[in-house]
């Protein structure tokens, strides 16, 4: 009996110690432009292609913020003041390609632009392929 009462209250310890540590990593919301938001995958006809390529990128460029399986749990999230994302959430999978390209490639605050460092716009969509598929 005194060993259930123990973990309830480690439980209720770590759920409560949880609370003030949540909230530190914000969830904003995305202001993606309109001629984002329309914004279409040029090489959608190669999509399936494009993840190998993607995983790559990916794994080099994100994966320590986001991590390996794109659940916002990579080494560096907890160092973060905004949230990285669940890519295998609803919410993100809402998303179009165009408002996808916005944040993965453009970024925002924490989440650094990738247009030079990833200036091969087949590379962008490769990511983009990528991350849509987790």
């Amino acid at each position: 009996m005194k060993r259930n009462l123990s973990i309830v209250a480690i439980f209720f310890v770590a759920a409560f110690m949880y609370s003030f540590v949540a909230p530190l990593q914000e969830k904003k919301p995305w202001n993606v432009p309109a001629k984002y938001k329309n914004m279409t995958n040029p090489y959608a006809d190669e999509a399936e292609d494009l993840i190998d390529a993607g995983a790559d990128i990916f794994a080099q460029q994100c994966a320590s913020c986001h991590g390996d399986e794109g659940l916002g749990d990579g080494a560096k999230a907890s160092n973060l003041k905004t949230y990285p994302g669940d890519f295998s959430s609803d919410e993100f999978k809402a998303y179009s390609d165009g408002e996808l390209y916005y944040m993965s490639i453009v970024g925002r605050g924490e989440m650094p632009n990738f247009e030079k460092k990833l200036s091969d716009e087949e590379d962008q969509w490769a990511v983009i392929e990528f991350i849509k598929s987790l």
